[in-house]
Protein backbone atom coordinates (compact mmCIF):
# COMPACT_ATOMS: atom_id res chain seq x y z
CA UNK A 1 0.00 0.00 0.00
CA UNK A 2 1.33 3.53 -0.96
CA UNK A 3 1.81 5.95 1.92
CA UNK A 4 0.29 9.30 0.73
CA UNK A 5 2.35 11.26 3.44
CA UNK A 6 5.23 9.93 2.20
CA UNK A 7 4.33 10.34 -1.10
CA UNK A 8 3.55 14.07 -0.93
CA UNK A 9 7.04 15.18 1.30
CA UNK A 10 8.65 13.50 -1.41
CA UNK A 11 7.68 15.29 -4.18
CA UNK A 12 7.58 18.63 -2.19
CA UNK A 13 11.30 18.00 -1.73
CA UNK A 14 11.72 17.27 -5.05
CA UNK A 15 9.80 20.72 -6.38
CA UNK A 16 12.23 22.86 -3.94
CA UNK A 17 15.38 20.84 -5.47
CA UNK A 18 14.18 21.69 -8.51
CA UNK A 19 13.45 25.01 -8.00
CA UNK A 20 17.02 25.85 -6.41
CA UNK A 21 18.60 23.98 -9.28
CA UNK A 22 16.89 26.34 -11.70
CA UNK A 23 18.25 29.38 -9.67
CA UNK A 24 15.60 30.51 -7.73
CA UNK A 25 16.53 31.18 -3.92
CA UNK A 26 14.92 29.24 -1.42
CA UNK A 27 13.94 32.04 0.38
CA UNK A 28 11.69 33.34 -2.57
CA UNK A 29 9.59 30.32 -2.54
CA UNK A 30 6.13 31.02 -1.96
CA UNK A 31 3.79 29.25 0.65
CA UNK A 32 0.97 29.23 -2.06
CA UNK A 33 3.18 27.44 -4.42
CA UNK A 34 3.68 25.07 -2.34
CA UNK A 35 0.50 24.23 -1.03
CA UNK A 36 -0.54 24.21 -4.79
CA UNK A 37 2.10 21.94 -5.48
CA UNK A 38 1.15 19.25 -2.59
CA UNK A 39 -2.42 19.52 -4.29
CA UNK A 40 -1.18 18.80 -7.76
CA UNK A 41 0.22 15.48 -6.35
CA UNK A 42 -2.70 14.55 -4.44
CA UNK A 43 -5.12 15.37 -7.10
CA UNK A 44 -2.88 13.03 -9.65
CA UNK A 45 -2.58 10.50 -6.74
CA UNK A 46 -6.74 10.50 -6.95
CA UNK A 47 -6.92 10.38 -10.81
CA UNK A 48 -4.45 8.01 -11.10
CA UNK A 49 -6.51 6.03 -13.44
CA UNK A 50 -6.87 8.99 -15.87
CA UNK A 51 -3.10 9.79 -15.53
CA UNK A 52 -2.24 6.16 -16.68
CA UNK A 53 -4.85 6.87 -19.62
CA UNK A 54 -3.45 9.94 -20.68
CA UNK A 55 0.01 9.26 -20.17
CA UNK A 56 -0.16 6.30 -22.59
CA UNK A 57 -1.40 8.94 -25.73
CA UNK A 58 1.14 11.12 -27.69
CA UNK A 59 1.50 14.68 -25.68
CA UNK A 60 0.74 13.00 -22.79
CA UNK A 61 2.30 16.08 -20.39
CA UNK A 62 -0.09 18.48 -22.77
CA UNK A 63 -3.15 16.81 -21.92
CA UNK A 64 -2.29 15.88 -18.98
CA UNK A 65 -1.73 19.61 -17.61
CA UNK A 66 -4.54 20.46 -19.51
CA UNK A 67 -7.05 17.97 -17.83
CA UNK A 68 -5.40 18.94 -14.70
CA UNK A 69 -6.01 22.83 -15.07
CA UNK A 70 -9.61 22.32 -16.02
CA UNK A 71 -10.14 20.24 -12.93
CA UNK A 72 -8.61 23.08 -10.66
CA UNK A 73 -10.74 26.19 -12.82
CA UNK A 74 -13.67 23.75 -12.04
CA UNK A 75 -12.81 24.24 -8.20
CA UNK A 76 -12.20 27.77 -9.10
CA UNK A 77 -8.32 27.33 -8.65
CA UNK A 78 -5.75 29.37 -10.89
CA UNK A 79 -2.90 26.96 -10.58
CA UNK A 80 0.25 27.87 -12.64
CA UNK A 81 1.92 25.76 -15.52
CA UNK A 82 4.79 25.47 -13.22
CA UNK A 83 3.27 23.60 -10.80
CA UNK A 84 1.56 21.87 -12.69
CA UNK A 85 4.49 20.70 -14.96
CA UNK A 86 6.22 20.53 -11.68
CA UNK A 87 3.43 17.14 -10.48
CA UNK A 88 3.62 16.31 -13.58
CA UNK A 89 7.43 15.87 -14.32
CA UNK A 90 7.42 14.44 -10.62
CA UNK A 91 5.08 11.39 -11.90
CA UNK A 92 7.05 10.67 -15.25
CA UNK A 93 10.17 9.89 -12.70
CA UNK A 94 7.92 7.09 -11.14
CA UNK A 95 7.94 8.49 -7.75
CA UNK A 96 4.57 7.32 -7.22
CA UNK A 97 5.44 3.44 -7.64
CA UNK A 98 5.92 2.01 -4.39
CA UNK A 99 9.11 -0.50 -4.24
CA UNK A 100 9.09 -2.92 -1.67
CA UNK A 101 12.30 -3.48 0.15
CA UNK A 102 14.53 -6.39 -0.80
CA UNK A 103 13.58 -9.81 1.21
CA UNK A 104 16.70 -10.29 4.11
CA UNK A 105 17.08 -10.38 7.87
CA UNK A 106 16.00 -6.33 8.40
CA UNK A 107 12.47 -7.15 6.29
CA UNK A 108 11.75 -10.32 8.62
CA UNK A 109 12.25 -8.88 11.59
CA UNK A 110 10.14 -5.76 10.79
CA UNK A 111 7.20 -7.92 9.57
CA UNK A 112 7.89 -9.88 12.68
CA UNK A 113 6.74 -6.72 14.56
CA UNK A 114 4.35 -5.68 12.70
CA UNK A 115 2.49 -8.76 12.59
CA UNK A 116 3.55 -9.33 16.82
CA UNK A 117 -0.19 -9.07 17.60
CA UNK A 118 -0.65 -12.30 15.64
CA UNK A 119 2.42 -14.23 16.87
CA UNK A 120 3.18 -12.65 20.22
CA UNK A 121 0.48 -14.01 21.94
CA UNK A 122 1.42 -17.50 20.98
CA UNK A 123 4.64 -16.94 22.17
CA UNK A 124 3.77 -15.25 25.42
CA UNK A 125 1.41 -19.21 25.66
CA UNK A 126 4.60 -21.30 24.88
CA UNK A 127 6.85 -19.36 27.28
CA UNK A 128 4.90 -20.08 30.04
CA UNK A 129 4.54 -23.54 28.83
CA UNK A 130 8.37 -23.54 28.46
CA UNK A 131 8.68 -22.44 32.29
CA UNK A 132 6.02 -24.05 33.79
CA UNK A 133 7.30 -27.19 32.62
CA UNK A 134 10.99 -26.16 33.53
CA UNK A 135 9.98 -25.57 36.91
CA UNK A 136 7.73 -28.70 37.49
CA UNK A 137 11.10 -31.01 36.50
CA UNK A 138 13.30 -29.06 38.12
CA UNK A 139 11.80 -28.76 41.74
CA UNK A 140 9.59 -31.96 41.42
CA UNK A 141 12.68 -33.95 40.28
CA UNK A 142 16.16 -32.67 39.79
CA UNK A 143 16.64 -30.40 42.38
CA UNK A 144 15.39 -33.37 45.02
CA UNK A 145 17.51 -35.42 42.74
CA UNK A 146 20.59 -33.24 43.76
CA UNK A 147 19.97 -32.98 47.19
CA UNK A 148 19.82 -36.56 47.21
CA UNK A 149 23.11 -36.53 45.63
CA UNK A 150 24.51 -34.49 48.16
CA UNK A 151 22.89 -35.88 51.10
CA UNK A 152 24.44 -39.39 49.63
CA UNK A 153 27.92 -37.34 48.99
CA UNK A 154 27.97 -36.16 52.76
CA UNK A 155 27.22 -39.83 53.72
CA UNK A 156 29.82 -41.15 51.54
CA UNK A 157 32.62 -38.75 52.07
CA UNK A 158 31.53 -37.75 55.93
CA UNK A 159 28.96 -39.28 58.10
CA UNK A 160 29.49 -43.16 57.34
CA UNK A 161 33.22 -43.10 57.73
CA UNK A 162 33.63 -41.56 60.96
CA UNK A 163 30.61 -43.60 62.11
CA UNK A 164 32.36 -46.75 61.26
CA UNK A 165 35.69 -45.42 62.61
CA UNK A 166 34.25 -44.18 66.16
CA UNK A 167 32.57 -47.67 66.37
CA UNK A 168 35.50 -49.88 65.41
CA UNK A 169 37.38 -47.83 67.90
CA UNK A 170 35.31 -47.82 70.76
CA UNK A 171 34.65 -51.83 69.79
CA UNK A 172 38.30 -52.56 70.00
CA UNK A 173 39.15 -50.28 72.75
CA UNK A 174 36.57 -53.13 74.67
CA UNK A 175 37.00 -56.54 73.02
CA UNK A 176 38.40 -59.02 75.42
CA UNK A 177 40.25 -61.58 73.03
CA UNK A 178 41.85 -61.61 69.67
CA UNK A 179 38.91 -63.35 67.86
CA UNK A 180 36.62 -60.99 68.59
CA UNK A 181 39.07 -58.11 67.96
CA UNK A 182 39.72 -59.83 64.19
CA UNK A 183 35.81 -59.89 63.85
CA UNK A 184 35.71 -56.18 64.60
CA UNK A 185 38.81 -55.45 61.72
CA UNK A 186 36.91 -57.55 59.41
CA UNK A 187 33.48 -55.29 59.41
CA UNK A 188 35.57 -52.59 59.75
CA UNK A 189 36.97 -53.45 56.15
CA UNK A 190 33.62 -54.44 54.76
CA UNK A 191 32.05 -51.12 55.98
CA UNK A 192 35.37 -49.31 53.94
CA UNK A 193 35.17 -51.09 50.82
CA UNK A 194 31.46 -50.58 50.48
CA UNK A 195 32.16 -46.83 51.24
CA UNK A 196 34.31 -46.91 48.46
CA UNK A 197 32.24 -48.57 45.58
CA UNK A 198 29.99 -45.59 47.11
CA UNK A 199 27.47 -48.55 47.86
CA UNK A 200 25.40 -47.26 50.76
CA UNK A 201 23.28 -49.94 51.78
CA UNK A 202 26.01 -52.02 52.40
CA UNK A 203 28.12 -49.57 54.04
CA UNK A 204 25.50 -48.68 56.62
CA UNK A 205 24.44 -52.42 57.39
CA UNK A 206 28.25 -53.26 58.09
CA UNK A 207 28.65 -49.50 60.11
CA UNK A 208 25.28 -50.68 61.71
CA UNK A 209 26.77 -54.47 62.46
CA UNK A 210 29.67 -52.86 64.15
CA UNK A 211 27.67 -50.39 66.58
CA UNK A 212 25.82 -53.20 67.75
CA UNK A 213 28.80 -55.12 68.05
CA UNK A 214 30.21 -52.31 70.44
CA UNK A 215 27.28 -52.33 72.16
CA UNK A 216 26.94 -55.93 72.85
CA UNK A 217 30.88 -55.56 74.51
CA UNK A 218 29.97 -53.35 76.59
CA UNK A 219 26.93 -54.62 78.32
CA UNK A 220 27.58 -56.39 81.75
CA UNK A 221 25.02 -58.22 83.28
CA UNK A 222 24.07 -61.80 85.55
CA UNK A 223 22.14 -64.25 83.83
CA UNK A 224 18.71 -65.06 85.84
CA UNK A 225 15.62 -67.39 85.86
CA UNK A 226 12.41 -65.55 85.12
CA UNK A 227 10.65 -66.15 88.27
CA UNK A 228 7.72 -64.34 88.48
CA UNK A 229 3.71 -65.53 88.76
CA UNK A 230 1.92 -65.96 85.17
CA UNK A 231 5.52 -66.57 83.52
CA UNK A 232 6.75 -69.65 82.63
CA UNK A 233 10.61 -70.28 83.90
CA UNK A 234 10.92 -73.30 81.87
CA UNK A 235 9.50 -75.00 79.06
CA UNK A 236 10.58 -78.05 76.81
CA UNK A 237 10.52 -78.75 73.08
CA UNK A 238 9.53 -82.42 71.38
CA UNK A 239 11.10 -82.35 68.35
CA UNK A 240 10.37 -85.30 65.98
CA UNK A 241 12.82 -87.13 63.93
CA UNK A 242 11.44 -89.63 61.98
CA UNK A 243 10.48 -92.30 64.44
CA UNK A 244 12.22 -91.01 67.44
CA UNK A 245 10.99 -88.25 69.74
CA UNK A 246 13.46 -85.68 71.38
CA UNK A 247 12.28 -83.44 74.10
CA UNK A 248 14.93 -80.22 74.66
CA UNK A 249 14.81 -78.85 77.78
CA UNK A 250 15.10 -74.44 78.11
CA UNK A 251 15.12 -72.47 81.05
CA UNK A 252 13.99 -68.80 80.66
CA UNK A 253 16.17 -66.16 81.33
CA UNK A 254 16.46 -62.40 81.35
CA UNK A 255 19.70 -60.22 82.09
CA UNK A 256 19.94 -57.79 84.79
CA UNK A 257 22.58 -55.21 84.80
CA UNK A 258 24.49 -54.23 87.85
CA UNK A 259 21.88 -51.33 88.62
CA UNK A 260 18.81 -53.84 88.52
CA UNK A 261 17.78 -52.95 84.85
CA UNK A 262 16.65 -55.36 82.23
CA UNK A 263 18.92 -55.42 79.63
CA UNK A 264 17.89 -56.08 75.44
CA UNK A 265 19.90 -58.94 74.14
CA UNK A 266 20.74 -60.03 71.22
CA UNK A 267 19.82 -63.38 70.84
CA UNK A 268 19.60 -65.68 67.85
CA UNK A 269 17.14 -68.75 67.81
CA UNK A 270 18.81 -71.80 67.55
CA UNK A 271 15.01 -73.44 65.73
CA UNK A 272 15.00 -70.88 63.06
CA UNK A 273 18.19 -68.85 63.32
CA UNK A 274 16.06 -65.50 63.44
CA UNK A 275 17.81 -62.95 65.30
CA UNK A 276 16.68 -59.75 67.21
CA UNK A 277 16.87 -57.98 70.55
CA UNK A 278 14.91 -59.05 73.24
CA UNK A 279 14.84 -59.03 77.37
CA UNK A 280 14.14 -62.69 77.75
CA UNK A 281 15.06 -65.74 75.82
CA UNK A 282 15.41 -69.83 76.48
CA UNK A 283 18.65 -71.43 77.09
CA UNK A 284 19.18 -74.87 76.77
CA UNK A 285 20.33 -77.23 79.55
CA UNK A 286 20.15 -81.05 80.55
CA UNK A 287 17.11 -82.93 82.23
CA UNK A 288 18.78 -82.87 85.28
CA UNK A 289 19.17 -78.64 85.29
CA UNK A 290 15.98 -78.47 84.06
CA UNK A 291 14.66 -80.60 86.82
CA UNK A 292 17.10 -78.79 89.51
CA UNK A 293 15.69 -75.39 89.03
CA UNK A 294 11.88 -76.76 88.34
CA UNK A 295 12.40 -78.46 92.46
CA UNK A 296 13.50 -75.17 93.33
CA UNK A 297 10.32 -73.10 92.33
CA UNK A 298 7.78 -75.92 93.15
CA UNK A 299 8.20 -75.72 96.83
CA UNK A 300 7.08 -72.02 97.36
CA UNK A 301 7.05 -70.80 94.01
CA UNK A 302 10.57 -69.22 94.30
CA UNK A 303 13.86 -70.11 92.86
CA UNK A 304 16.26 -69.53 94.87
CA UNK A 305 19.35 -70.35 92.91
CA UNK A 306 17.82 -68.17 90.23
CA UNK A 307 21.48 -66.90 88.84
CA UNK A 308 23.16 -69.53 86.09
CA UNK A 309 25.83 -67.38 84.45
CA UNK A 310 27.50 -63.63 84.23
CA UNK A 311 28.20 -61.84 80.92
CA UNK A 312 31.15 -59.99 81.12
CA UNK A 313 32.60 -56.59 79.84
CA UNK A 314 34.50 -56.66 76.68
CA UNK A 315 32.75 -60.80 75.96
CA UNK A 316 29.68 -61.95 73.78
CA UNK A 317 28.79 -64.81 75.72
CA UNK A 318 28.08 -65.33 79.28
CA UNK A 319 29.96 -67.88 81.38
CA UNK A 320 27.77 -69.69 82.51
CA UNK A 321 27.27 -71.50 86.19
CA UNK A 322 25.25 -74.73 85.18
CA UNK A 323 25.57 -76.94 82.13
CA UNK A 324 24.41 -76.21 79.23
CA UNK A 325 25.05 -76.29 74.92
CA UNK A 326 24.46 -72.76 75.05
CA UNK A 327 21.43 -73.07 72.63
CA UNK A 328 19.30 -69.88 73.01
CA UNK A 329 15.38 -69.93 71.52
CA UNK A 330 12.90 -66.39 71.21
CA UNK A 331 9.80 -67.83 71.46
CA UNK A 332 7.62 -70.87 72.95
Amino acid sequence: MVNTQDILEDELSSIKDAKIAQGGEKGDEKLDDIMLAMDVVDTLRHERVMVEKELAGEDRREALIERLRGIYQAQGIDVPDEVLMDGVMALEDQRFVYEPPTKGFGTSVARLYVNRRKWLPLFYTLGFVFIGAFGINYFGFDRPQMLENKRIEKLLDVSLPQSLKEAQTKALSTAGTEDIKARINDLYALGTTAIENKNVTDAKKHTSSLEALSQDLSQRYTLRVVSRPGEYSGVFRINEDGATAVRNYYLIVEGISPSGERLEVLINSEEDQKTRRTTVWGVRVPEAEFNKIAADKRDDQIIQNSVIGEKKRGFLDPEYSVQTSGGRILDW
